[in-house]
């Protein structure tokens, strides 16, 4: 039995035990929620007994996550999920993204968030607790479930985070695992490099407390199938919902923000299957709360309404299981293969099966046809707009799903292999209809609306939107037919909505929530036309040097190469690369941005680093830099760079010299300058060399000249010693030249001397692409004006509900 030194075994014990605990006592809320899940306000036996042990289930959670968290900060490489997901030179905001890198960390992270507004919704549901909360508690008990790491019938049931090391399947009978003190060398594999930016410290919180928000709609609308409370659960779920709305889709449009700052693709959005199969969700959670509006007072859509409630979370589910399954492969750079698929299938089919149950028993009812909706009724139009958010998310869903397709089926389906161009050709000219239905919903009425007063409302903000926007299509060379109309409706909505805020509402910003989010998404949508679908490549290759990248046939036109201290036109800049530094794990490459003043001098503008992350295990990652200023962002990154002989002694020693065959009064050029074999050298000071009084020895004497004019000279001595021949190599230190003199040939007279240069003369050049994205501030300001307006319709809803 072997005694292991340092190993903190205890920490791991506990944190098994909170696994369990929260496990059973999650299993026991379900058990007594159920039994109080009459909709009533009456504190019962079993709504307490509920309630207490929600608390354990919740207390047990979060010693979990400080549990981990403890052992994370501490460098416990004895557990395999800490040396999978950390490193001990990590800094400390890099660690805390490290527990949420895995499939624990991240459940643990979902599971979190549900503890928390769990908690909350046992103070405020009042008599929706049982119902709502056994629903609440049930999706517990399938998060707790896959982080218990158990194999009954050799099937595996969770991933446990406190397996040590040296018990993984992948580490069993390796050479360390018999060593007791393998703790002092091993480290851990780190985080990947494309997390390590500070958006991956709250954007997948965010994106998770979202996640977590739409079990509130969904445990409220199955409640009210269940309990045969077909409207009454509409009110409660409202405020949540639209909670919901903003931080899923501040969590979505975080991770655009680090898509923009940290990766290379040379935008925000790339229509990555992660990204699509988030903002699903988003789409369907944004018509279900529009389409609880339209219902609260008439049930005319209401089977609707529960059903795009209910998907919301579904799709949530379902995300979760296209990112951790693995069967993205490698059309996504944010999936990963370590999460328990079959578990996740199942989740997700418990949930779907109890949803449809419910729906079709229960609220069949409601697919008779009811009384039509008045044309020119705000009902109409919402029903509209929420029924083409769900194309919309049909559309992306389904492309999104080729590989799960394949999977079932045994189809070889491609995905999209320009997902750009795809995603954009469906999702644009559903975005024109979505965006002209927010322009003109504020303005029309519940039942009906009078059409020429309506008309006269809109018509100021129509007008100005068309003139802009036939301005900016001519301004900024748009020719598309469907982008200038995106163009058109996107300002129409911004218009119109700003319009209602100030006309209708009399400024009052506290009633104007809605159309608040309404400007927000207007200016989302027309930020991202005008930046993404009019940025501009500055980096033209004017060389004769042909760039050239298996995977980008346009490269030539897209990147340009620079050498040290050159400088190239990228109008309206010059750029300079002036320097190649090392910061920790970082290569940065600095470049300035030059402009040629009245007097034809260069002045700088300003300068950008971007950088390569090394990394030997994951493999290098380039990360932008990005220079913002109000009107644009110019946004550059390195595509390619030798990465070699970084370090000082790498570059200070020298490379394997080459023969060359030269006779005296021959030239060569080396990197640095003109070299002249000048003439022999036959007065040799044997002593001085610690030669024999028997050997021969000739000298060449070499002169290197650089281009400024400066001489230098070095004299290599070959050494004859019986039947031996060597060179005494001499260099000039300075030009990081080194000769050798290793023979003569009797029959050209040709001496062989041979030359090596230093690591550090190869030039120093990188490939690099410079792009400019105009009008993107306004994008970043539509983003946070939609959430602020979500949430102040949210602080209305709370109102309304307590009046």
């Amino acid at each position: 039995m072997i005694e292991y030194t340092g190993e903190n075994l205890i920490a791991g014990q506990i944190g098994n035990l909170f696994i369990i605990t929260s496990f059973v006592a999650s299993i026991l809320a379900v058990a007594f929620y159920f039994r109080a899940s009459d909709i009533s306000s009456e504190l019962t036996s079993d709504k307490k007994l509920g309630r207490l042990f929600s608390r354990i289930h919740s207390f047990s959670l979060l010693g979990l996550i400080g549990i981990l968290f403890y052992l994370i900060y501490h460098h416990a490489f004895e557990y395999y999920y800490i040396w999978r997901h950390s490193s001990s030179d990590m800094p400390m905001n890099y660690i805390i993204s490290s527990f949420w890198e895995g499939q624990e960390g991240s459940t643990m992270l979902w599971a979190f968030w549900n503890v928390v507004l769990g908690n909350i919704l046992i103070y405020t549901t009042k008599k929706w607790e049982g119902s709502v909360l056994m629903i609440f508690a049930s999706v517990q008990v399938f998060l707790s479930a896959m982080l218990l790491g158990i194999f009954p019938f050799d099937i595996q049931i969770g991933s446990n985070p406190f397996v040590l090391l040296r018990e993984h399947p992948d580490m069993i009978n390796l050479p360390f695992t018999s060593n007791p003190n393998y703790l002092s060398f091993v480290e851990g594999n780190g985080l990947n490099p494309l997390l390590q930016n500070y958006w991956m410290t709250i954007h997948p919180p965010t994106v998770f407390f979202g996640f977590a928000s739409t079990l509130i709609p969904f445990a409220y609308a199955l409640a009210g199938l269940w309990k045969r409370k077909y409207q009454e659960w509409i009110k409660p779920a409202l405020p949540w919902t639209f909670f919901g709305i903003a931080i899923l889709g501040l969590g979505i449009l975080m991770g655009g923000a680090w898509a923009y700052e940290a990766l290379s693709f040379g935008g925000f959005w790339a229509w990555d299957p992660v990204e699509n199969s988030s903002l699903v969700p988003w789409l369907v959670l944004v018509g279900a709360g529009h389409l609880m509006l339209i219902n609260r007072n008439k049930m005319k859509s209401i089977f609707s309404a529960f059903a795009l409630t209910l998907f919301s979370f579904l799709l949530v589910v379902y995300s979760t299981y296209l990112t951790k399954s693995g069967i993205l492969g490698e059309t996504s750079v944010h999936s990963f293969a370590d999460g328990l698929p079959g578990q996740l299938i199942i989740f997700l089919l418990f949930y779907l099966f109890i949803a449809l149950f419910f729906l079709f028993k229960n609220g069949g009812q409601f697919l008779k046809k009811t009384e039509e909706d008045a044309f020119w009724s705000r009902e109409f139009w919402m029903f509209l707009g929420a029924l083409v958010l769900v194309i919309s998310a049909f559309q992306i869903t389904l492309s999104t799903s080729i590989p799960v397709i394949n999977a079932l089926f045994g189809t070889d389906m491609a995905p999209p292999s320009k997902p750009i161009e795809h995603y954009n050709s469906w999702q644009i000219p559903l975005t024109i209809l979505v965006t002209l239905f927010v322009a003109i919903s504020q303005f029309l009425k519940y039942k009906k609306t009078e059409v020429l007063p309506f008309f006269k409302m809109i018509a100021p903000s129509f007008i100005i939107s068309l003139a802009l926007a036939i301005l900016l299509s001519i301004k900024l060379e748009i020719r598309e037919f469907f982008l200038t109309l995106l163009l058109f409706s996107s300002l129409f909505a911004v218009l119109a909505n700003s319009d209602y805020i100030i006309r209708i509402l009399k400024g009052k910003i506290k009633k104007a929530g809605s159309a608040l989010a309404h400007v927000g998404f207007g200016l989302v949508i027309l930020g991202s036309l005008l930046s993404a679908g009019n940025k501009k490549i500055i980096s033209k290759n004017r060389t004769q040097v042909n760039i050239n990248f298996e995977d980008n046939k346009e490269a030539n036109n897209e990147n340009v190469m620079l050498l040290k201290n050159d400088t190239v036109l990228m109008e309206p800049y010059y750029v300079t690369y002036t320097n190649r530094r090392i910061e920790g794990r970082n290569v940065h490459f600095d470049m300035d941005y030059l402009k040629v003043n009245s007097e034809g001098k260069y002045i700088k503008e300003f300068s950008l680093s971007p950088f390569v992350q090394l990394n030997k295990q994951m493999g290098n990652v380039p990360e932008p830099d990005t220079r913002h200023f109000i009107d644009k962002d110019i946004f550059t990154h390195i595509t390619y760079a030798d990465l070699e002989n970084l370090d000082s002694a790498s570059q200070n020693s020298y490379r394997d010299a080459d023969s060359l065959s030269l006779g005296i009064g021959d030239s060569l050029f080396s990197s640095n300058s003109i070299i002249k074999v000048e003439r022999f050298e036959r007065m040799i000071n044997k002593d001085s060399l610690n030669l024999l009084e028997n050997d021969i020895a000739l000298g060449v004497k070499i002169t290197a000249k650089t281009l400024d004019g400066k001489s230098y000279s070095a004299t290599p001595i070959m050494v004859i010693r019986g039947n031996r021949i060597f060179s005494i190599n001499s260099n000039i230190d300075p030009l990081g030249l080194d000769f050798g003199f290793s023979g003569i040939n009797p029959e050209t007279e040709k001496l062989t001397i041979l030359l090596a240069e230093k690591n550090k003369n190869s030039g120093d050049f990188v490939i690099m692409q410079a792009i400019i994205f105009p009008y993107i501030n306004v994008l970043w300001i539509g983003i946070i004006v939609m959430v602020l307006g979500s949430l102040l319709a949210v602080v209305n809803r709370i109102s309304l509900k307590s009046n």
